[in-house]
């Protein structure tokens, strides 16, 4: 009766970090017997607050690991930690953009393999709506990464990521002034030009932010001084279609300078129409007194309104108005 041999084994097949292959070829080379990996034990390390982060990730294509931290972490280190580990377990694929200057960036991540099982309605790709779904999740993430509308989608993502910081710290403060701030809605471009096809409006997301007691229903459109003027303010014509059936949120041109914002409004000025329209420029507090209303203009333009203060109507609860909000 022939007994096993025991070596010094350099790998540890209990850290699920280990890759399989290493695992079983130290098993051979020991002349163990091979234990295959059990594939689904991967689903029992992923906890409650990595299926929240797959859940953005699912609608949102991408998150840095500055965001993912002000989102869940108590600080970054414990998020990079957490987010590596999900990397080893191919729930998340992630990336880096190189920049002139070779200086470290922050990892981009997006749905990996057993992420993509777990979302499998994951939109695809952020540039062709009706495009061929890819056939890996490796093929989603290349998709993503080559985007010619990524940095604008890390942009817009920022803006509900401050809002979500801000609910954390508003949780945190749980004193008599708390304002009990919370994100009650935060859908894509996609998700929002889905529900709202009929009127035509394309917003870069949509959200219902509710604090002190109000709850305000919203449209981003995240400018990065890429477009003229016109165009941008040509994109409220479809708002203004919304709101003769649906509801009658804010529009939020958030911009990148005080300049573009001065010219904005002054072509705005006068304007009559029939949803709000506010501007900011951007900052790390969408939620703060930084919002201009253009109806405030030229009588009052030092007036500065919070994001839960500006006005908004949900509209009727009518097909017409397939994403009303019951509150």
């Amino acid at each position: 009766m022939s007994s096993t041999r025991s070596t010094p084994d350099p790998s540890d097949p209990s850290d699920p970090s280990t890759p399989p292959v290493a695992i079983m070829s130290a098993a051979a080379a020991s002349g163990a017997r091979i234990v295959r990996a059990d594939p689904l034990a991967v689903f029992r390390r992923i906890v409650p607050r990595d299926r929240a982060l797959l859940a953005l990730l699912a609608e949102h294509y991408l998150l840095s690991t500055p965001q993912i931290a002000a989102v869940f972490f108590a600080n970054r280190r414990t998020a990079q930690r957490r987010l590596t580990t999900l990397h080893r377990l191919d729930v998340v694929h992630r990336f880096a953009y190189p920049n002139p200057e070779n200086t470290a960036v922050p990892y981009l991540y997006t749905l990996g393999p057993v992420g993509l099982q777990l979302y499998p309605d994951a939109y695809d790709d952020p540039d062709g709506r009706h495009a061929r779904a890819p056939r890996t999740s490796l093929e989603r993430a290349r998709r993503i990464a080559a985007s010619a509308s990524a940095a604008h989608l890390i942009g817009v993502n920022q803006f509900f990521v401050d809002l979500l910081a801000a609910t954390r710290h508003s949780e945190a403060s749980n004193g008599p002034d708390a304002a009990g701030a919370r994100l009650l809605r935060w859908w894509s471009e996609q998700h929002a030009t889905d529900v709202y096809a009929q009127s035509g409006i394309r917003p870069d997301g949509h959200g219902i932010w509710h604090a002190h007691d109000r709850t305000v229903g919203f449209f981003l459109e995240h400018d990065r001084g890429t477009e003229d003027l016109p165009r941008v303010v040509a994109k409220l014509r479809a708002y203004a279609r919304l709101a003769e059936f649906g509801p009658r949120y804010p529009v939020l041109l958030w911009l990148p300078t005080l300049e573009r914002q001065t010219n904005i409004l002054r072509l705005l000025t006068g304007v009559r129409l029939p949803m709000p329209v506010a501007t900011a420029v951007h900052g790390p507090d969408p939620s703060g007194r930084v919002w201009t209303l253009t109806t405030d203009l030229p009588a009052n333009p030092g007036r500065r309104w919070q994001l839960h203060e500006l006005p908004s109507d949900h509209g009727p609860r009518s097909g017409t108005n397939p994403g009303h909000y019951e509150h």
